[in-house]
């Protein structure tokens, strides 16, 4: 079905953010089988609960309120442990998983097929983030109106990601604000700025920075760390890559972009 849908229509071609309008991304945005899967799971979601076990209202709110608010901590987490963890290149059969999901994305950050995240660990995630909470608050109810608050989260969450790689600076100053600290993260220095819509868990644990703060870029922003020497001893991305890339991915020799 992934492979279908990547072949038809809008997704039969290649899509680069900084060489798109933002009708264009609305268009691509919205016919992505992740994005279609995130809205179809939350009506589900809610349609389940509505016939299931219907919360409160006082419960609903406070189970659908208490994911919005435990969203940008558990991305966090995962962001800064995981994506950028040192530990799923190391194994073989996580090394295809770790490339998909975020070191393909590093690589070329404005490439847009590589920027959403792969259904099979984003839906594992999102349940286990919001499921127990909205239970925990009003039972089986308030955990599927949980879950369906944390799959519109994830929606909003890729929208605000594929803007801030969009090739022009908002006007707004918040969403200004958002994209600097983003692109950073891109090309600056990767061991911070982890966030995407909200950067108190940043600025909790000491990872906030400013470009002033870290003058020397960081030799590792494109490849996060996955070098010629890590390769040599875990050789499985650099096998699926064709080799480890350093530098930016328009200034790249053809041998390295292919």
């Amino acid at each position: 079905m992934n492979l279908f849908l990547r072949r038809s229509g809008i997704w039969s071609r290649a899509h680069y953010l900084d060489r798109m309008t933002f009708g264009e991304l609305v268009a691509a945005f919205f016919q992505h089988y992740a994005i279609q899967a995130y809205l179809v799971l939350a009506a589900a979601a809610l349609l389940a609960a509505w016939r299931w076990q219907p919360p409160s209202l006082a419960g609903g709110l406070a189970s659908a309120a208490a994911a919005v608010l435990v969203y940008p901590l558990v991305w966090y987490l995962l962001h800064r442990f995981v994506l950028h963890g040192t530990w799923m290149w190391r194994v073989p059969f996580l090394a295809r998983t770790w490339k998909r999901i975020h070191y393909d994305h590093h690589q070329d950050p404005n490439h847009l097929e590589v920027l959403f995240g792969a259904l099979h660990t984003t839906l594992p995630a999102i349940a286990i983030a919001t499921l127990p909470v909205g239970w925990l608050i009003d039972g089986a109810g308030g955990g599927l109106v949980a879950l369906a608050a944390g799959l519109l989260t994830t929606c909003v969450y890729e929208f605000v990601h594929c803007v801030q790689h969009l090739g022009y600076k908002p006007r707004n100053r918040f969403l200004a604000e958002l994209k600097k600290r983003h692109m950073a993260h891109h090309f600056h220095d990767e061991t911070g700025n982890f966030g995407i819509v909200s950067f108190w868990p940043d600025r909790l644990f000491g990872t906030f920075y400013e470009r002033e703060d870290r003058p020397r870029k960081s030799p590792t922003v494109f490849n996060l760390g996955y070098t010629e020497e890590v390769a040599q001893r875990y050789p499985w991305v650099a096998r699926l890559s064709g080799g480890v890339v350093s530098g930016h991915p328009r200034r790249r020799p053809a041998r390295e972009r292919a």
